[in-house]
């Protein structure tokens, strides 16, 4: 297969070129950047990924009461705007790959979605849950990689924290987050949890 992108590269290359657009003035003020998963009408088969940020503009905004909870809590984070990576329309590229590693996988299934199939049908299920989980895996190890690359400290400048989270899987974010930073970057998002 050389030559063919892998779904993990092209969100490593399509998230670094999203981060590299911001305008410098929002880059300067960064703190944490968020990798926020959801899916297209609750279908497995059709993951995305929020490619989001969070500033000092409006976590200043946000902080009136509990300071740390506004810093590192996404309810009080910038929520919409961002460009979405995986099986949505405006990631052709990105679709394809997600599919044919789902079909190599063995995780693909075809018809139409429907959440009682999905829970009535153990095969059903049984694959829809690993597409969760292998999808949840690529975003992890895209936050992982940004900074390992060095990509996020080319284009900001400085390392920052990448936050992970799905909205389906609440408490989820504590585990993905560990899993896809050096511990010391991300001290203050800990401190919510402990």
């Amino acid at each position: 297969m050389t030559g063919v992108e892998t779904f993990g590269a092209h969100l490593l290359r399509a998230s670094t070129g999203i981060l590299e657009r911001l305008p410098e003035p929002v880059r300067a003020e960064v703190y944490v950047l968020a990798l926020n998963i959801w899916r297209v009408d609750a279908d497995d088969r059709r993951p995305y990924v929020d490619i989001g940020h969070n500033t000092e503009s409006q976590y200043q905004a946000a902080a009136e009461s509990d300071r740390d909870e506004a810093r590192w809590f996404y309810a009080h984070w910038i929520l919409d705007g961002f460009d979405r990576l995986g099986n949505v329309p405006e990631d052709q590229a990105g679709g394809a790959l997600w599919e044919a590693e789902a079909g190599r996988l063995g995780l693909w299934y075809d018809g139409p979605f429907d959440l009682d199939r999905r829970l009535d049908d153990p095969a059903v299920a049984a694959r829809a849950n690993g597409l969760r989980r292998h999808f949840h895996a690529s975003v992890i190890d895209l936050a992982r990689r940004l900074n390992e690359s060095g990509e996020v400290e080319r284009i900001f400048g400085r390392p920052l924290p990448v936050v992970v989270f799905d909205m389906d899987c609440p408490g989820w974010e504590e585990e993905a987050t560990v899993a896809a930073n050096p511990p010391e970057l991300i001290t203050g998002f800990l401190g919510l949890y402990n």
